[in-house]
């Protein structure tokens, strides 16, 4: 329930953030806006390009839920 939360207030943050930009303002502390993991609100180990932990991605790789990437195994 706790990391919910902290997912919400981030995509908030993030929200307010982006829209000050756009305005044309500096924006309001940008120290406080970061990355969280979507499925399981993890702070570190973050990957852009998937927008999740590095654990999620493992788990989800090992699936085959995540497109074009393959869990390697040997």
């Amino acid at each position: 329930m706790a990391r919910t939360a902290l997912i919400v207030k981030t995509e908030r943050k993030k929200k307010e953030f982006m829209k000050s930009l756009q305005s044309g303002k500096a924006p309001h502390r940008p120290t406080q806006v970061y990355n969280r993991c979507q499925r399981c609100g993890k702070v570190r180990s973050y990957m852009r390009r998937f927008g999740l932990c590095r654990i999620c991605v493992r788990e989800l790789a090992s699936q085959g839920m995540i497109m074009g990437l393959k869990k390697s195994s040997w």
